[in-house]
């Protein structure tokens, strides 16, 4: 039996030197599901048009995605702003793997929930795609800074820790948008009858309750390693993989 029901994953931006290929593989290594869900902004397409950038981790991710797939674990890529690309493609099916805009989901409790990455509901992402894209370079030069930080971090014992996150959890404007876009899903699904969403985007993972409607973000793999799961009995928790390899590395250095 699969360690859970469903695995949710978003924002993974592999083709970006933010990617934290290396926690992602190893929490794949580490988990089992009968379904996994690639909840959009798998692929960075911005990034690698300005600049090619795969290192054989962020092919050994897709490696571990297609070895779920070849195992029985049925794979669904919800397609996000930054994989926009393979929305020319969509609906797709490719053995176990699906490619697609959004998913209806039917949990292990009988709610029926929305998957959908959340760009269209961004007004920034929708309409104003320069300030999205200069958003996005100044972001990425935060990553690079947390990249020169966390060398330093981990040569002294300690774990990762994301500055772009600190910034941006300090940052009231920001907190303001993340509402906006919170409020824009619930009323999406109020309008579709569904009882709640998974999405991804802004990468904050969280789960709660909107207008009525259950709430739950992936969070990202570039500034916290999250995952959200439901395990077989249907209870839905975020995995915070950065702080277990955070704890790993303090083990390790007492010893």
């Amino acid at each position: 039996m699969a360690d859970y029901k469903s695995i949710f994953l978003s924002d993974i931006h592999l083709g970006s030197k933010g990617c934290q290929s290396s926690y992602l593989n190893n929490f794949l290594r580490n988990h089992s599901c009968e379904n996994l869900f690639l909840v959009g902004d798998i692929i960075d397409c911005w990034r690698l048009k300005s600049k090619l950038y795969w290192p054989q981790s962020h092919s050994d991710v897709f490696n571990n995605f297609l070895n779920k797939s070849k195992e029985g674990t049925k794979v669904f890529y919800i397609t996000g702003n930054h994989d926009d690309f393979l929305r020319l493609y969509q609906p797709l099916e490719l053995g176990n793997i699906e490619l697609k805009e959004e998913h209806a989901y039917e949990t292990v409790n009988g709610k029926n929930f929305l998957i959908i990455h959340g760009d269209q509901f961004d007004v920034v992402t929708r309409f104003g795609k320069k300030l999205s894209i200069l958003g996005d370079k100044i972001y990425t030069l935060l990553l690079s800074t947390n990249k020169i930080l966390n060398f330093f971090r981990s040569r002294l014992g300690f774990g990762y820790w994301s500055l772009a996150k600190y910034l941006k959890d300090k940052a009231k404007k920001t907190v303001n948008r993340m509402s906006d876009y919170e409020e824009s899903l619930s009323t999406e699904c109020k309008r579709r009858n569904f009882d709640g969403i998974v999405c991804g985007h802004i990468h904050k993972a969280e789960i709660t309750k909107i207008n009525g409607i259950d709430y739950h973000n992936c969070g990202d793999w570039v500034e916290s390693c999250t995952a959200l799961i439901e395990t077989n009995e249907g209870n839905f928790k975020i995995i915070d993989w950065g702080a277990v390899e955070k704890a790993d590395t303090k083990l390790l250095s007492i010893k």
